[in-house]
């Protein structure tokens, strides 16, 4: 096991509730007007590769955006929509939840956009349920079971029909969540506390002892977790969170993660850069950078 020090613990939950904090309020307000200057991405909520052509995808707070190079991210169909809880699931299929442009306000569309998904990687996005209502800051596919965290209610979520109906789960402040298709039943949740583990859906969580302060979590194949501390070391397990090895780091405050395989690691930083590892986490490379960085 790797020791904690228990000054570290109070230092990491500390951060970690300030990355709950700006996750909440990265999705409130800010919204750009028609004739405001370009924002950029602003605050990057997720990352994720689409099967289909492997083109890397940034979901930020004004847009979801396709990364062409080290220096250009193109927002798909100049659509400002903010981008919360974005997941790849398949070949230009995404799931994502969020809010709505300055644009779309006054058609009427809701201020929480709830479960919506694309069949053709962000150019359109259809509404699924919870329009409205949920404000799904993660989304966590695991086979037959799709987890979410809704921030309006606190509460993890369980759909078993791809988003269409869901139940609800136990009542705790995420900022990430983990699973993998082989245990539809089994969840993750990394808390200000540490991560924690369901095994019941999600209906009641039990803390992982000894387990690093984590802010994001993955789990590419069964029983191998991969996440980020809130130090910004890599931290995975390949025992089913028992053991722990630290690799490498992401230079910077990470925003956004993902472990697109065992191998290959996207990060995303406070300051709008995208890292990527694949060595699973040994070293990091500048695969984006804002031309202001």
């Amino acid at each position: 096991m790797i020791p904690i020090d228990r000054r570290y613990l109070v230092a990491g939950a500390i951060a970690l509730l300030a990355l709950l904090a700006t996750a909440c309020a990265g999705g409130q307000g800010q919204t750009p007007q028609a004739d405001d200057q370009d924002p950029g991405i602003g605050h990057v909520h997720g990352l994720g590769v689409d099967p289909a052509d492997g083109m890397v995808y940034i979901a930020g707070h004004f847009g979801l955006f396709q990364v062409r190079s080290a220096d250009s991210a193109v927002r798909v169909a100049d659509r400002m929509q903010d981008h919360m809880g974005f997941t790849v699931v398949g070949p230009k299929t995404f799931l994502a939840s969020g809010h709505p442009s300055a644009a779309d306000i006054p058609a009427g569309v809701p201020p929480h956009l709830g479960l919506i998904r694309t069949t053709d990687a962000g150019i359109t996005w259809i509404p699924v349920s919870e329009a409205g209502v949920a404000d799904f800051h993660a989304l966590q596919p695991a086979g037959t079971s799709l987890y979410a965290y809704d921030s309006q209610t606190g509460r993890v979520r369980r759909s078993l029909d791809n988003g269409g109906t869901w139940h609800e789960g136990a009542q705790v402040e995420v900022a990430d969540l983990a699973g993998n298709a082989a245990r539809p039943d089994r969840v993750y949740a990394t808390t200000s506390d540490g991560p924690a583990l369901s095994n019941d859906g999600g209906k009641t969580f039990t803390a992982l002892a000894d387990a690093p302060l984590l802010a994001f979590l993955d789990e590419p194949r069964k029983d191998l977790l991969v996440g980020i501390a809130v130090d910004g070391t890599v931290r995975i397990s390949d025992d089913g969170a028992r053991q722990w090895k630290t690799l490498g780091e992401v230079p910077g405050q990470v925003t956004a993660f993902t472990a697109v395989d065992q191998e290959r690691l996207l990060a995303a930083t406070e300051e709008g850069k995208v890292y990527e590892s694949k060595d699973g986490g040994q070293t990091f490379s500048v695969i984006y950078g804002p031309a202001s960085g």
